[in-house]
């Protein structure tokens, strides 16, 4: 052998005829089952190859590929194995020139084929399996960085070599259960088909390039998709955590669209297999957090939101094809519902990926897509519309939800933009309770920035605050300009938000969390004053009770009084008012229990029905804190004047489901708003023919509105100076006169009350009586 290499080396261009002529040998070898001269064929095909490097030894190469290939074609594992390790040497030598015309196609398939061998015997199986995932490594390291070889990214190289490895990477489990711990584990069971194909599966991704990501992650659906993989979730989990710790990061975004991409494609599927694509979505985007997500930011969500909106209208028809409701697939309700949950977690997973104004995007995005009643547009009037469009809500507000918990903003201008703020404002006055709360915990979630949510989630009069440990900072500007700019309307909406009949327990509580937290985060001393002022018009709701509401509801709003001012009053430190808030809670006590949150707020509430026939002492009196905190620096005008919501259209609308309801309502509150309703005839019946004349009458007078208007320019712009002047002078005249009259009225006495009639152009009677013996009408007594 020695003098064999030496000759070689020092006669290069003899190489290819000694190759051939191993490989004649060997082929004849192999034909005739001499194995032993098989062995020492290769082993002198392997020496050969390590020690001569030379520019000629592409055809020395191409023989020994043939002797390799004829090995891997034998039936016998210990030949596979033998050509395999040799093949694997080979792939490890760095050539200094490139091949043009070396084809590796044989190599990939039969060594795919290796890696899913089923011999009867487990150790030749597991050792030809592990040979076909050696041979498979060997490929790609001689290829991938060699451009003017195989290209062995091309989908039909790939399409083998993914799924042998992930095939051999699903042994995984049966792995786990022989050795419950690596420290156990012999060295045989070290080196299993499972380690080696995931190490292979690797390097593999850590080689891809920008352009390859898409060929290498497609086989891997495929494969999922073929074996039913997605069910279950962990191997598919599993392959995708490898996928997206191997890849270089700022491929990251590649490997998300591909997944949205098999989403889509799947959108008709079962909802376990959505739900699995959606599990591995969410757990893809974590990992991706450290490298990008793409600049398709807002259609990741918007094919999420796609799928969370198809997913309601399968669960409502019980069909993948709304069309013709014929389906050879039953669906499961609460299958879609996990569904949905899943796409929810996964929304959430991914914002909390992106920074903090791509966040404020992408909640814009969702809210802009919540469907909400208007004047303009009707929501769809069938029982199966209404479903459809609460369900909507309720997902698409639940995914705000999920974005809103992660957000950290410390500008709530920019957190809160008027638009979004409207239309969120415009659902939390919704009938549906569900829809309710969900818009007060975004709001919460979007106000606590300092986590004191929690210290708030039980409703209670505590005699020492200090025990919540509340982080509270200085309002800043922003905060301040905030407030100025939307803290009436979110008055406003907590107000009406009491109001509400359906109100449960988590209601009230979101509504104290709400309070407390604009107090603590958003409060100057102006917003203090407006908050007591809210709080105790709430009181009022429940004191005069106009809207019939429950003696729940009514005890609920009492308490929540209570357990409001109880903080504030502590929050601001006036010893008066303090001690005023205290008296009245401890009347309370003694009393009427049923009034405060430890008898309202649990399981089983202890209500009274006679809420009518309470004394004055049980409740905050406006009075008595405009002069307590009056007196310590607060605006005591301001403290002193009742709380009255302006009502708006908008308000009015929410709750309407259509136009016509909408009108009605309007004229019901006009006339009721009317002084002369007692005079008025019945209201006139609005049809159609009453709706066309008052439009057409309208446009008819704003014709000759705007006539008289062209008119009157058209003069100035044409008509003389002296005109002009002449006019004017006219107008000025007339105005004067009138004026003279008017003083003349003012400064002389009024007339006598006996009847006699004041003399021509203003000249003074000679006799009147003083003021106040005269006779005024009724209604100018005050």
């Amino acid at each position: 052998m020695e003098k064999l290499t030496f000759y070689a080396l020092s006669a290069p261009e003899k190489l290819d005829r000694i190759g051939a002529y191993l490989s004649e040998r060997l082929i004849r070898d192999v034909s005739r089952h001499r194995y032993g001269y098989v062995c020492i064929a290769m082993e002198a095909l392997d020496q050969l190859l390590m020690a001569c490097h030379c520019q000629s030894i592409n055809l020395f190469v191409e023989s020994f590929l043939k002797m390799v290939a004829k090995l891997l074609e034998s039936e016998k594992p210990n030949l596979q194995i033998l050509g395999t390790n040799s093949f694997v040497k080979f792939a490890n030598i760095e050539e200094d020139t490139p091949s043009y015309h070396r084809s590796y196609d044989f190599f990939v398939s039969r060594f795919s084929e290796m890696c899913h061998s089923s011999h009867d015997d487990l150790d030749i199986r597991t050792k030809i399996r592990m040979s076909g995932i050696k041979g498979l490594q060997g490929v790609v390291r001689k290829t991938v960085n060699d451009e003017l070889q195989a290209n062995i990214w091309d989908p039909q190289h790939m399409d083998k070599i993914v799924p042998s490895l992930l095939f051999n990477l699903q042994q995984v489990e049966e792995a786990e259960s022989r050795s419950p711990s690596p420290l156990q584990a012999t060295e045989k069971e070290k080196e299993s088909p499972t380690e080696l194909a995931e190490r292979c599966l690797r390097e593999l991704l850590g080689r891809a390039a920008y352009g390859n990501i898409k060929n290498a992650i497609k086989p891997v659906l495929i494969h999922l998709d073929n074996h039913s993989l997605w069910e279950p979730k962990i191997f598919a989990t599993c392959c995708f955590r490898i996928i997206m710790y191997s890849i270089q990061p700022q491929h990251s975004h590649l490997v998300i669209q591909q997944l949205l991409g098999h989403l889509d494609a799947n959108s008709k599927s079962a909802a376990t297999v959505r739900a699995g694509i959606v599990e591995v979505l969410s757990e893809a985007a974590v990992i991706a957090a450290s490298g990008s997500v793409g600049p398709t930011v807002l259609e990741v969500f918007n094919t999420l939101l796609r799928q969370l909106r198809l997913s309601i209208d399968y669960a409502l028809t019980g069909s993948y094809d709304c069309t013709t409701g014929v389906s050879t697939k039953i669906i499961k309700e609460h299958e879609e519902r996990m569904f949905q949950e899943a796409v929810i977690k996964t929304i959430g997973s991914f914002a909390s990926t992106l920074p903090t104004y791509q966040q404020s995007e992408v909640m814009v995005f969702i809210m802009n897509k919540v469907p909400l009643p208007s004047s303009q547009q009707s929501l769809e009037a069938s029982k199966a519309g209404e479903n459809r469009s609460r369900l909507t809500q309720i997902m698409l507000l639940k995914s705000l939800l999920q974005v809103s918990v992660g957000f950290q903003c410390s500008n709530m201008l920019t957190a809160l933009p008027s638009a979004f703020l409207d239309r969120l404002l415009s659902a939390a006055l919704m009938e549906d309770p569900e829809i309710r709360l969900f818009v007060l915990e975004i709001l919460i979630s979007f106000i606590d920035r300092h986590g004191n949510r929690q210290k708030f989630s039980t409703i209670s009069t505590i005699s020492d605050i200090s025990v919540l440990k509340l982080k509270v900072d200085k309002c800043s500007r922003q905060d301040t300009v905030f407030m100025k700019k939307h803290g009436q309307q979110l008055y406003r909406h907590i107000y009406l938000i009491c109001k509400e009949e359906s109100n449960v327990q988590a209601h009230y509580e979101a509504l104290y969390s709400m309070l407390m937290l604009i107090s603590i985060e958003l409060a100057n001393e102006e917003v203090v004053v407006d908050l007591i002022r809210l709080v105790l018009a709430v009181q009022e709701i429940a004191q005069i009770n106009e809207d019939n509401l429950t003696a729940y509801n009514r005890c609920a709003l009492f308490a929540l009084g209570a357990a409001y001012l109880n903080l504030i009053s502590q929050l601001i430190t006036v010893p008066t008012f303090c001690q005023h808030i205290h008296e009245v809670i401890q009347t309370r006590q003694k009393e009427a229990p049923y009034l405060l949150p430890e008898d309202v707020f649990v399981e089983r509430p202890r209500l009274s029905k006679s809420l009518d026939r309470l004394g004055p002492e049980v409740f905050f009196w406006q009075s008595k804190i405009s002069e307590v905190l009056g007196g310590s620096g607060y605006n005591a005008d301001r403290l002193s004047t009742p709380y009255v919501p302006q009502l708006t259209d908008e308000d009015r609308l929410s709750k309407r489901k259509s136009i016509g309801e909408t009108i009605s309502l309007q004229v019901e509150v006009e006339s009721r708003n009317s002084p002369e309703r007692e005079q008025r005839a019945p209201a006139e019946e609005i049809t159609y023919e009453t709706l066309k004349k008052a439009i057409v009458d309208s446009v008819a007078v704003e014709e000759q509105e705007r006539e008289r208007r062209r008119q009157v320019v058209e003069k100035f712009q044409k008509a003389p100076f002296e005109e002009i002047a002449a006019h004017c002078g006219a107008r000025a005249t007339l105005l004067q006169s009138k004026l003279n009259q008017i003083f003349e009225i003012t400064i002389r006495p009024p007339p006598s009350p006996s009847g006699t009639i004041t003399a021509a152009y203003g000249q003074p009677q000679n006799h009147s009586i003083p003021v106040y013996e005269m006779k005024f009408p009724d209604l100018c007594v005050y």
